[in-house]
This record gives structure tokens, sequence and C-alpha cells, in this order.
């Protein structure tokens, strides 16, 4: 477990909340903006913070819209000790 980056997760309420709404599944930016009723630029900022850590990926980085995410394995580790 690296406690770095639970404890950097904890800090936000963006980067606990996009990672619980993954846990269902991959999920495109609109569907987590409009699920946690955030703005998607802050949607946006936080999978590219999360993407850089490994927690999350894009299953689809070659289309422009319509982008998929879900959980890395570390991810879904870091969301078990939430």
């Amino acid at each position: 477990m690296n406690y770095q980056k639970l404890g950097w997760i904890k800090a936000s309420e963006y980067r606990k909340d996009v990672l619980k709404f993954l846990k269902e599944g991959p999920k495109m930016p609109k569907e987590l903006a409009d699920e946690n009723g955030y703005r998607m630029s802050h949607i946006s900022g936080t999978l590219a913070d999360l993407k850089e850590k490994g927690l999350v990926e894009c299953l689809t980085p070659e289309i422009r819209k319509g982008r998929l995410y879900s959980l890395t394995e570390e991810g879904k580790e870091i969301l078990e000790e939430l």
C-alpha cells in the first residue's frame, strides 16, 4: 500500500469521489461530472492527476469524444482503504 498516494487521495473530495464512482465500472468524464455535480474542468483535471499517479487509466485514448476511464489495480487497492 502506497500511503503517500492514499493521503493524497484523502486530501481531496474530488479525487475520492472520482475513485468511488469508477468502482462501478468504466465511465466517461461527462458521466462522472453529472453523477457528482462537478464541473467538467474539475473532473478533467482530477482524471489527469489520477492518471499521472497511476490510479486510473484511459481505456480509449485513441478517441477524443467518449473516452472511458477505469481504475487500475493500484487504484482499486487504494479505494479499498478509503
